[in-house]
């Protein structure tokens, strides 16, 4: 079982370098807003409790973020792997999902973090937000907001597995099929 966090800024590819992840090595998606938005649609109890929290204006908490990973990887029992995408966030989701892959017999076997510069990021950023739609990336000071949150809240968990010897940093700039070779030299690696 091969399980990967892909990790990086807004706008720094990891949708689109996921999927060819996935199709590669047969991977299965496990990406928290999706999860969220699955639990909460079919009405399931997390889906419930997940609600609850957002409607009172609170964080969920890490615990049913991790109960919805688990939930995730228990329905999925026949497949070569997970790759986290925007999961894990914090230090303490790292070691949590440490511990759920331990509990599942398995481990992440590297995190691999795309770099990309700021001034690129925004740019990326500003034209998907005329492409896609998406409000968010439409907005430079809200843009510039989340890149922060990004450095100070989340730049942490590289770290975290940077003291695992898990950190695999590669640049984000290039073609998408660079970016990818480069990604699968990694992965490959591992075998």
């Amino acid at each position: 079982m091969l399980n990967l966090v892909l990790f990086g800024p807004p706008g720094a590819g990891k949708g689109t370098q996921s999927e060819h992840l996935i199709n590669k090595y047969n991977l299965t998606h496990i990406s928290t807003g999706d999860l969220f938005r699955k639990n909460i649609g079919e009405k399931t109890d997390l889906g419930k409790l997940a609600q609850k929290y957002m409607d009172e204006g609170n964080l969920v908490p890490d615990q049913v973020v991790i109960d919805m990973v688990d939930d995730k990887i228990n329905s999925t029992p026949n497949t070569n792997g997970f790759i986290f995408d925007g999961f894990p966030r914090t230090i303490a989701q790292a070691s949590a999902l440490d511990s759920l892959m331990a509990k599942n017999d398995t481990i992440i076997h590297t995190m691999l973090a795309l770099k990309v510069s700021e001034e690129e990021l925004m740019k990326r950023l500003l034209n998907r937000g005329k492409t896609s739609g998406r409000v968010d990336d439409q907005d430079e000071a809200k843009i510039k907001i989340r890149i922060n949150v990004y450095n100070n809240e989340t730049t942490p968990v590289a770290n975290y597995y940077s003291d695992q010897g898990k950190l695999n940093t590669i640049e984000g700039i290039g073609s998408i099929e660079e970016i990818f070779n480069n990604l699968s030299s990694i992965v490959d690696s591992l075998a």
